[in-house]
């Protein structure tokens, strides 16, 4: 069955906040020293692989 427009609608918003929420939180993340992210079970270099938030808007 497929979606309705809502439904394709509200999906997309969620999508684009959890999108939105994670780069914030990769951000947040590098502000911490090497041995905080340690700590927390990550490295700076995994971090930086993560998308950033560049936009070309």
């Amino acid at each position: 069955m497929a979606k309705s427009f809502l439904r394709a609608a509200f999906d997309n918003i969620v999508d684009a906040r959890q999108r939105r929420a994670d780069l914030y939180a990769t951000g947040a993340l590098l502000s911490l020293d090497d041995k905080s992210l340690a700590a927390l079970g990550l490295t700076r270099d995994e971090l930086r692989r993560r998308p950033s938030m560049t936009s070309i808007i």
